[in-house]
């Protein structure tokens, strides 16, 4: 079993939603649908970044450094051409 680190994008307000899960897919499905308080008004949505990992604390430590200051700076240099492309 994999754990997972992602960042989603709203391409409606083209802000980013980090988080982490054990079933990506599952857990994109809800986010898209609507399921998520934290992101129901901000659909729609792109995955565009994820990690695995083979266990759920390195997922949650990747997930809360890239909720940081310092973690948002490596995301953006990481995804600078994805986010040109998507118009961030």
């Amino acid at each position: 079993m994999f754990y997972y680190a992602y960042v989603l994008l709203s391409l409606k307000d083209k802000n980013l939603y980090i988080g982490s899960t054990d079933n990506l897919r599952l857990r994109f499905k809800q986010h898209v649908n609507g399921k998520t308080v934290s992101l129901k008004n901000r659909r729609p949505l792109k995955l565009i970044y994820y990690e695995a990992f083979l266990t759920k604390k390195e997922a949650l430590l990747k997930e809360k450094f890239y909720k940081s200051g310092r973690g948002h700076e490596v995301l953006y240099k990481m995804l600078a051409d994805t986010f040109k492309l998507l118009g961030k």
